[in-house]
């Protein structure tokens, strides 16, 4: 594996990295959305730059980004729909690649960076396959994401105080294979980061047909 440090162009520039596969190109690709800005989220997040190592593991490309306003992105704070252009701008950005499949292209997003890349996902074509970890949806958010037809992948830990407990708990059990619960895991995911990365990674390589 390999990690490449990069800007993404636009109106204004995003930072990002790329964590690139062993295996021969073209890739799919997967972006990957982090937690919220205003409370020290970044793409250095564990469970973010956790779900990224272990994409490249099965061959499949990982590119993360700071929101705008975070870290060397340029911009501000855009209370979450300003966001949804960061991530369209992300998506051009990998899909631009010549080494990326453009046809196997997914989305993820961590708490707050599920918020933002659901309605991406919803209205973009170019997303293949969703996976959101501890999404911050509101209610009509959790309606759209039952109704989402798409490939998708939703976890949380059984203490996660964002989502939505017997809502979620109901959904897991009536559709485990796109709802799971980790058992003793809260929000932070702290010391479950590679079992969380190893189930969204394997929904990917499941889906993209990688390793």
């Amino acid at each position: 594996m390999s990690r490449e440090h990069t800007t993404i162009p636009g109106d204004i520039s995003l930072e990002a990295v790329w964590h690139f596969p062993e295996a021969n190109a073209p890739w799919p690709a997967v972006v990957v959305c982090h937690p919220h800005p205003l409370y020290g989220g970044n793409m250095s997040s564990n469970v973010v730059f956790a779900i990224c190592q272990a994409l490249a593991e099965r061959a499949i490309a990982a590119l993360r980004f700071n929101f705008r306003g975070v870290g060397q992105s340029q911009g501000e704070f855009g209370e979450g729909i300003a966001e949804q252009e960061d991530v369209r701008a992300a998506l051009d950005f990998a899909t631009a690649r010549e080494d990326i499949d453009r046809e196997r292209i997914g989305l993820a997003g961590y708490s707050f960076g599920g918020g933002v890349a659901l309605p991406v996902a919803v209205k973009d074509g170019r997303v293949k396959m969703l996976a959101l970890v501890s999404p911050a949806l509101a209610e009509g958010g959790w309606e759209e994401l039952e109704r989402y037809s798409k490939p998708k992948f939703v976890i949380a830990g059984e203490n996660d105080f964002v989502i939505p407990r017997e809502r979620f708990l109901k959904l897991a059990a009536d559709t485990p294979a796109q709802y799971q619960v980790i058992a003793g895991a809260d929000h932070f995911w702290g010391g479950y980061e590679k079992e969380v990365a190893e189930k969204v990674s394997r929904f990917f390589g499941e889906g993209f047909g990688a390793i």
